[in-house]
């Protein structure tokens, strides 16, 4: 079976601050783009036959920046959770209002449920296992977390153990005909 090559856009001001950064479409910060250039290297040994990015500015310069712009999709299911009321603030500004918050349990007002965000990481999922060959992805933190959990047959809420830190890649793939998280922030160059 193919690899897939996930890889969280670079650091935005508000990824850098904390703040849930969903559907706002900031651009990436200095250090983001810095990141996003180092990606180059890392990613230089893989020859995708699908590169899929989020809609959303700061994915599609990931992409851009690491050498692969000219090749993305734009895929509207890898847009990031919408945070609806809870857009702009940090986990700890939530829980003052709302003690014991939990994104992968409660989602946000008037913004997405954990069904909904999973659902549309579940359709992703199930379009990776027909790829007849590796996938390189450019998306968002919680949006990737989930994608990690539908790839591995896991319920939405255990997604919360799976750390993404901005452009660094995470391999999923197989072992032994079983769904499989083969590598998580890999910071040296990858091939297969």
């Amino acid at each position: 079976m193919p690899v897939i090559v996930l890889v969280r856009h670079g650091a935005t001001l508000w990824s850098e601050s904390g703040r849930h950064t969903g559907r706002t479409d900031l651009p990436l910060s200095e250090l983001g783009a810095a990141q996003a250039r180092s990606l180059s290297p890392i990613l230089a040994g893989l020859s995708p036959g699908t590169i899929l990015s989020s809609p959303l500015i700061r994915a599609r310069t990931t992409a851009e920046l690491a050498g692969f712009g000219q090749r993305i999709l734009l895929e509207p299911d890898l847009l990031e959770w919408d945070y609806g009321d809870y857009e702009g603030l940090t986990t700890l500004e939530i829980r003052k209002t709302n003690p014991g918050w939990d994104l992968f349990t409660d989602g946000a007002p008037r913004g997405e449920s954990p069904p909904q965000a999973f659902e549309r990481a579940r359709r992703v999922a199930d379009r990776l296992r027909k790829a007849p060959s590796d996938t390189l992805i450019f998306a968002h933190g919680h949006i990737l977390r989930l994608l990690i959990a539908a790839w591995l047959e896991l319920p939405p809420d255990r997604a919360r153990h799976f750390v993404l830190k901005t452009a660094a890649p995470t391999l999923l793939g197989t072992e032994h005909e079983w769904p499989a998280l083969l590598a998580m922030n890999a910071l040296s160059p990858l091939t297969h």
